[in-house]
Formats: C-alpha cells, structure tokens, sequence
C-alpha cells in the first residue's frame, strides 16, 4: 500500500524501505544461477556459454532501459510527497507514455542489430548463432521488461518496496519453471529460456496492472491525464536520460574490464567472474540503501521537508559505511572460504586471486556505500549532471586501470579498477552534495498541517457524563518539537486555544 516517507525516523524509514529491494536482489541472483543451472544441464557447456555471452550487451541495453524507467518515476515520488494526485497521474501519464515509445524503439531496431553487435563484441563463431536468437528474443520481448521495471518504480514511488518484491518472487519462481519446460520436454533450446523470462515479465506486468486497479485509485488515469505537457515530457527525459545514460557508462567501463581480463587468460576471467559472484550480494545491500534514499529524498523534497532529506542523507551514509564495512570484513575474513563453495576444491590459483580481489574491494566498500548513498539522494532530488558526469569518472577511471595498471601489474592492477572508480565518482559527489546540504538548510519547512475539524452535535448531559459548553470549530495548531521524527510519540503534544 502507499506509504509516505515524510514521517517518521528518517533511518528507520529508510531501511524498512530497503530490505524488501536487498531481498529482491537477492531473488534475482538465486534465479540466475538456478536459470544457468538448467541451460547448463540440458543444453551443454556451450549453450550456456552463449547465454553467458550476452550479458554484456543485454546490460548495455536492458539496463539503459531500467534507469530510464527509473527515472521516469522520480517526479511522481515527488509529487507524492507533496500530496498532489493530480501531478501524481500526470507524471504517470507522461512515464507510460514514454516507456511505450522506448519499448517499441528497442523491440523495432534491436533485433536486428544483435548479431553485429555480438561480432562487434568478438563473440566467439561457435557461440554465435545460439547467443544471437536468445538476444533476439530478448529484445523482443523488451516491452513486457521496460514495463515491469516501470510499474514496480512506480509502486516504489508511492513508498510501497513490499509489493514489487512479491511480484518479482512470483516472476522468478515463474521463470525457472518455465525454463525447465521450454528447454527440455518443449525442447526450445535457449531461444526457450530467453522466452520464459518474457512470459514470466509479462505476468509479472498483468499482477501491477490488477494491484494498481485494485488497491491504488491514486493511480487510476483519467482522459484528462493523458493530456501532458511539452514542460513533463521534457522533465521526465531529463531526469530518465540521465539515469539510463548513466547505466550505459557503466556497462561500457565492464566491458572494458572484460576485454582486459580476456588478455590476461582464462585463469584471471575465472577468478574476476567468482570474486564478482561472491561480491554481488554486498553491492546488492549498499545498492539497495542508495535506491531506498533517492525516493526517500524524491518524497521529501515534493513534501518541503528539506530538513528531513539533510538528516535522511547523514544518518541513511551513516548505515551504508557501518553495512560496508563489516561485509567488507566478512569478505576480508571468510573470502577464500566463499569462493570454494562456488569451484570446491582445486583450481588453487584461481580461489587465491579471487580471495585478493575480495580483500581488495573489501577495504574500500565504505566508498562504494557513500557513492550509492549520495547519488541516489541528487537522483530523487532532480539533479542529472553529477550524476551523470560520476558515471563518466567511473568509466573513465576502470577503463585506465584495466589497461594501464593491467599492462603493469597483471590481475591487480584489473582489480583496483572497482576502488579507483569509486574513489573518483566520491570525489565529485561529496562536494556536490555538501553544496545541496547547505542549499536545503536554508529552505523553509512546509509546517504541519492543522487538521479542520467539523462541528459535531453532543447530546447531553446524562448521567456521568459533562456538559459540554461550546463546540470548537476551528483549527487545531499543532506545534512540532523540533525532533519529533526521532521520536513519533511526540507528535501528540498540541496546544489548543
């Protein structure tokens, strides 16, 4: 159900919000690895390399489509915030709207462009023809995933994490389901296992529909709302752009990684692919506090709270250092231990690197925590360029790492491309936002509103009852201690005249 983000303890909002997001992902990594299972069994090692093979390129793509659409949403956790359900349908509108143009672009063209761009990549001749019609499929179905990823941030907007994660369950158990059959009584092959993920994405599209419809009137679109302006479409591309661009950069830099490791032999694809496994629930967690803070923010600014996005941002940073760095401990400690579970015994030289690169990148987890934390806040307060632009650094800074330092120091200096990408990306974000803190102090706090009240006929008096000698009419002020979200019971203190 739609919850509000304007009240309560800023940290405790903030981490409620992001532990259905932290369970979603990790869902989503426990289905694939339950979909590589079973392409890997019925179809052979080679099937499942060259499902394996687009990763990259479905990320560039699919994953500029997921911040589009995430973007599409932070003008409506705006006006949420500000309790205008007109803006609200509005800026679902205009988000529809253009998630459909986006979708029919990407089903339309990239098709066609999928096994160019697997040549492009060096996809290996044996892997092609597979890899090609499981991308095709993909992109075919790349509405019913744009949806999804729209109609879940839109939910996520209105401050309700829960019910996406269900829908996303529903859709992962969904999926590996329909692998199993597609791929082997159906025997589709991984064009079957590219399809299951578009049927299961389409029902998961059909339960967003029915919930909105159901249980979220704030939601239903009326004619009129259909009818938006150049000012939203141009909002919503701005900030949508942004983020989808921003995800984009970022799959280029991996790509860049990975041609470095390529260089470096099979060993190190090995060890930077286990350490990358073992590492994905962390970035899961730190990412899950960044997204949690940017609606946070959206909502609160929409609601003029500016005074509760300075606390939200310092405490939520606060938790995202303390979380980074006990998994980077744990990673530090237990890493090797990690990896075996993965590869079991054997293959020393490779358990050893991937425990290095562990240990690396847990030292320096607490940069990644800031970088989610503050990015996300600047994203739900409508800023584009930094965040933008930190994308740029990372790219910048992982594509000089894999190639300089890879040529000096072989598999480390491939490594240190995760910390010195965040490094830099922190160095631009904290001085952007100590600057957005310091405009946000001197923005005034919306009051709370005095709640009317209505005359109400009392009846009396009767026996243990007393009389009651005028109705108050009027509004109630309500006076707020200047930490009343810290401790929710305070808010009854009131003063009536």
């Amino acid at each position: 159900m739609p919850t509000s983000l304007t009240t309560g303890a800023p940290w405790r909002v903030i981490l409620v919000f992001a532990t259905p997001l932290l369970i979603g992902n990790v869902v989503q990594q426990l289905y694939q690895v339950a979909d590589a299972i079973v392409v890997g069994r019925y179809l052979g090692i080679d099937s499942l390399a060259a499902v394996g093979a687009t990763g990259s390129l479905l990320f560039l793509l699919l994953g500029f489509a997921w911040g589009l659409t995430s973007g599409f949403a932070i003008p409506t956790a705006q006006a949420f915030g500000a309790a205008d359900s007109a803006a609200v349908r509005s800026s679902v509108a205009t988000g529809t709207m253009l998630t459909a143009a986006m979708s029919a672009c990407l089903t339309i063209a990239a098709p066609f462009l999928a096994e160019p761009m697997l040549r492009l990549l060096q996809t290996p001749e044996e892997l092609l023809a597979e890899a090609t019609v499981f991308t095709q499929v993909s992109f075919l179905g790349a509405a019913a995933v744009m949806f999804f990823n729209y109609l879940s941030a839109v939910i996520r907007a209105l401050g309700d994490s829960r019910t996406p994660l269900v829908f996303l369950t529903i859709a992962c158990v969904l999926n590996v389901g329909l692998v199993v059959v597609m791929v082997g009584p159906l025997g589709w092959g991984v064009a079957g296992a590219a399809w299951a993920t578009v049927v299961a994405q389409a029902v998961s599209v059909a339960l967003c529909l029915l919930y909105v419809r159901r249980r979220l009137p704030v939601l239903h679109l009326r004619r009129s709302d259909w009818r938006v302006s150049r000012v939203e479409l141009r909002e919503h591309l701005r900030i949508g752009m942004a983020m989808g661009v921003q995800t984009s950069i970022i799959a280029i830099g991996t790509l860049t990684v990975q041609v470095a490791l390529n260089e470096l032999g099979a060993d190190a694809v090995a060890a930077f692919t286990l350490g990358s496994r073992v590492e994905s629930i962390a970035v899961a967690l730190l990412s899950s506090l960044g997204l949690a803070a940017s609606m946070f923010a959206a909502q609160n600014l929409g609601g003029k709270r500016p005074d509760r996005v300075r606390r939200g941002v310092v405490q939520a940073t606060w938790m995202s250092i303390g979380a980074a760095v006990a998994i980077g401990a744990l990673l530090i400690m237990f890493g090797e231990q990690l990896v075996r579970f993965f590869v079991g015994e054997g293959s020393n030289d490779v358990v050893d690197a991937a425990a290095l690169m562990l240990s690396i990148d847990g030292f320096t987890y607490s940069l990644l925590g800031v970088l989610f934390i503050l990015r996300g806040v600047l994203q739900g307060l409508g800023y584009t360029i930094v965040p933008t632009v930190t994308g740029v650094i990372e790219l910048v800074m992982r594509v000089a790492a894999a190639v300089v330092l890879g040529s000096i120091f072989g598999f480390v200096g491939v490594v240190l491309s995760n910390p010195l990408a965040w490094l830099g990306s922190v160095a631009l974000l904290i001085p952007a936002y100590v600057r957005e803190h310091r405009r946000l102090g001197r923005l005034p706090v919306e009051p709370l509103a005095a709640t009317p009240t209505t005359p109400v006929a009392v009846i009396g008096p009767v026996d243990g009852s007393m009389t009651v000698d005028a109705v108050v009419t009027g509004s109630v002020p309500v006076h707020r201690p200047a930490e009343d979200d810290q401790d929710p019971d305070l808010a009854s203190n009131v003063e009536t005249r």
